[in-house]
């Protein structure tokens, strides 16, 4: 049994490599929900739709988020109609957010909705919520000095007041309608105090089989830290007996795609393989880097982890296979070691 903590593109890839290479059954994919949030009253889950899909095979390639052949009418007709167009809702996606929201007003859980899409979609692995009560991440955006007006072209036709350290934007409003541009200082996750771990990734977590754990390359702080936030998870991680492994979403300086390598700058973190390490040095055991980093691999090791170099830009299914058995073989090493 392996456990794989995801959230966005990258972790939906190296999902995906997993699913293809273990039995059916033998994967759970526990997802970041930090993202959810309400939009034309609809719950939209993006990070548990992009594994989903990625998972079914239904997932859109060229733009990572989505469903492949989507059409877009509903949105022309609500953009004719004056409503908000700046969060996209294909029209085949958009019946997963309409059949999520009716079941979730019905009184069924997250984690349920989630399972019963996955069965009809013909996943053989679990896909779980992180948690079924809500986590919102929330963005502190960095003041801007006064004498420096700003330059950015804002979306959705009005530019907002300039945001202050007392400010802070819902996620998707800093990621999809605001492009990232804003300025990040710090992260917080509304809801998370009085959350609990889905009961999947309890189920888990406390499996006999369980042999290894590992964080895809997700964003670690949008992505991955909500899930670690969540009541009892880090500490189930740290008393884990087996391996834990993490995947650097940083190539060559580079974030394979999103706002990961920005968020380091503007934080002040190392913005590398070596700061993603330091980010998660403490928990993980091992990190698996790209070859182009492979000279991170001994100050990374001197954090106190093991450091394994190969290729890990997964442009297609084989790539994601071939990482995923990369991965495993790599924590197995751990394990016996």
């Amino acid at each position: 049994m392996i456990l794989a903590l995801a959230g966005g593109v990258g972790g939906a890839k190296l999902a995906n490599g997993l699913a293809r290479i273990l039995p059916p059954g033998e994967l759970t994919v526990a997802v970041n929900t930090g993202d959810d949030f309400e939009h034309l009253g609809l719950h939209v889950s993006p990070d548990l739709d992009t594994v989903m899909y990625t998972l079914a095979g239904l997932n859109n390639p060229e733009t990572g988020w989505g469903r492949a052949g989507e059409t877009w009418q509903f949105m022309k007709a609500l953009g004719a109609l004056g409503g908000a167009t700046w969060f996209n809702l294909g029209d085949l996606d958009l019946a997963t957010h309409v059949e999520r929201t009716r079941r979730l007003a019905a009184g069924e859980t997250l984690s349920a909705i989630t399972a019963d899409f996955c069965a009809r979609l013909g996943i053989r692995q679990r896909v779980v919520p992180m948690s079924d009560q809500p986590v919102r991440t929330m963005v502190k955006p960095r003041s801007e000095p006064p004498h420096q007006p700003s330059s950015r072209s804002w979306v959705g036709g009005r530019q907002p007041r300039e945001g202050t350290d007392s400010e802070w934007l819902p996620f998707q409003d800093y990621f999809v309608r605001l492009r990232c541009e804003p300025r990040v200082s710090e992260f917080r996750f509304d809801g998370v105090a009085v959350a609990r771990p889905a009961v999947g990734l309890v189920q888990t977590l406390g499996d006999a089989a369980l042999s290894a754990i590992v964080i895809c390359p997700s964003n670690p702080y949008v992505s991955v830290d909500p899930i670690l936030a969540v009541p009892g998870v880090r500490a189930a991680l740290a008393q884990r007996r087996v391996p834990l492994v993490a995947v650097s979403p940083i190539v060559g300086g580079q974030a394979i795609k999103g706002p990961a390598l920005k968020m380091m700058r503007e934080l002040g973190r190392e913005p590398s393989a070596l700061g993603v390490a330091r980010h998660y040095a403490g928990l993980i055991d091992g990190l698996v880097i790209d070859r182009q980093d492979a000279a991170l691999a001994a100050p990374i090791e001197a954090l106190g982890m093991r450091a394994l170099a190969t290729d890990t830009i997964m442009g297609d299914p084989a790539a994601q296979a071939r990482l995923a058995e990369a991965v495993l073989g790599f924590a197995g090493g751990l394990r016996s070691a």
